[in-house]
């Protein structure tokens, strides 16, 4: 059985809620913890991603990562014993994780059609979340993550790094301060060189590995080979592409320089498969912009522009990762890989004494934890990681429906633009066995 995403079929949707009294009781109220008070900690997907993300944790102070959730049993293993994590504490349904009062935040570390499901679930659970990119698998998802994170008064950290990242912070910083005037248009790239996806083909899931969970509330289809534990985010189903998978870290510093704090109003894209021919539905070229209203004056308006490429590795200023802010009084150029440079206008290089940090994971994770201790915002709150993601998934909409689009920001639907608007959500089925009328 599918139901059509609503605000209502959400909350049935895998039992946001999780039935929710039966299992997990009402949310508690948040309070800022003590500075010395330990924080417990869960892993949700254990991939490398996972991993990473619990290894950081695990290097703070007064932090534990007492249990980990996966649904392939050799992943699981792995975990227990890199993490050193008692056997007892390794769960394959989730549901046990979040029914654990011990637990004081969770890091979400599934495929991307599980990044906002399981999030909700956690804020419904009264859990603190530290989520991977992309925050969300539709524009929908991510909407009802903010609601999510504001109703039960849990932080959410999106795993957007560079909101931690020194540099990135002092470079915005300039940028606020009018170090090239007025930022009207930012262009940002993401250009790499992916292999090609080895043929795959429709099977039995292998042993140990609950395949349903993995599915979990997205439509079932069957089980493929080259997408389960590969590259599940350039598939429809599962995924946001790669404009979702590391094109949101430039997306996201990009808008954060730029200084725009809402959706934009209009986008158009172009791109496909232009290279690749594998079997992934994602674009490997494309090309988006973005504009930004303001109050429609001249001088308010705002452009963002993203490119990617994945057969190339010719790419502006020798980087993969940057973004370029043009401003009425120069130019800047910022890269999460420890780049920043600026010129004038007239093309003179200007002189910062910004030190050059690169993409600071570490420095995220500990943000979060202070934040749950203190009380305070994380630099890349629901709402920073909800706006970020959607220009991944507004520039995908507008690709694949092959024309321009008008958005309502306050409503987030498109205008006059049905088929674009089926893509803004998606269909969920009844993964957990929720009754009907919950």
């Amino acid at each position: 059985m599918t139901n059509p995403l609503n605000r209502r079929d959400f909350v049935k949707l895998s039992s946001v809620g999780l039935s929710a009294a039966s299992l997990l009781g009402t949310a508690p109220a948040q309070t800022s913890r003590g500075a010395n008070e330990k924080l417990v900690v869960a892993l949700i997907g254990c991939g490398g991603r996972g991993m990473s993300d619990a290894d950081r944790f695990k290097n703070l102070p007064n932090v534990e990562v007492a249990c980990v959730c996966d649904v392939d049993d050799a992943r699981r293993a792995s975990a227990v014993k890199s993490l050193n994590i008692q056997a007892n504490r390794a769960f394959s349904d989730m549901r046990r994780v979040l029914d654990d009062k011990s637990i004081d935040a969770v890091i979400v570390a599934t495929p991307d059609h599980w990044h906002s499901p399981a999030s909700i679930l956690a804020c419904d659970a009264g859990k603190h979340v530290y989520v991977e990119k992309p925050i969300s698998h539709n524009i929908r998802e991510g909407r009802l993550l903010v609601e999510a994170s504001a109703r039960n008064r849990t932080l959410v950290q999106h795993g957007t790094q560079c909101r931690s990242t020194s540099t990135m912070i002092e470079a915005v910083q300039r940028l606020r301060e009018g170090i090239i005037g007025d930022v009207l248009v930012a262009k940002c790239w993401n250009i790499q060189r992916r292999g090609e996806l080895p043929p795959g083909k429709e099977t039995t899931p292998p042993a140990g590995f609950d395949y349903d969970s993995w599915v979990g509330p997205a439509t079932m289809i069957p089980y493929r080979t080259n997408r389960v534990h590969q590259r599940w985010t350039m598939w429809y189903h599962f995924g946001v592409g790669e404009a979702g998978n590391d094109g949101v870290h430039d997306l996201d510093y990009t808008r954060w320089g730029l200084g725009v704090e809402t959706h934009p109003t209009k986008i158009s894209a172009n791109g496909g498969k232009y290279f690749f021919t594998d079997e992934t539905e994602f674009p490997d070229t494309q090309q988006a912009t973005f504009e930004y209203p303001g109050d429609g004056s001249n001088g308010s308006r705002r452009m963002l522009i993203y490119e990617q490429r994945l057969w190339s590795t010719n790419y502006p200023h020798n980087c993969d990762s940057g973004a370029e802010f043009y401003g009425t009084k120069g130019q800047m150029f910022l890269s999460r890989r420890g780049k920043l440079s600026v010129l004038d206008d007239r093309n003179a290089p200007m002189k910062l004494d910004v030190p050059l940090v690169a993409q600071d994971d570490a420095a995220h994770v500990k943000n979060f934890c202070d934040c749950i201790r203190s009380g305070t915002n994380p630099t890349a709150d629901a709402l920073t990681g909800h706006l970020s993601t959607s220009l991944a998934h507004l520039a995908n909409i507008a690709t694949r429906v092959g024309r321009s689009l008008t958005f309502d920001p306050a409503n987030e639907q498109f205008l006059d633009d049905e088929e674009a608007n089926q893509l803004i959500r998606r269909e969920y089925r009844d993964h957990w066995g929720t009754p009907n009328d919950v």
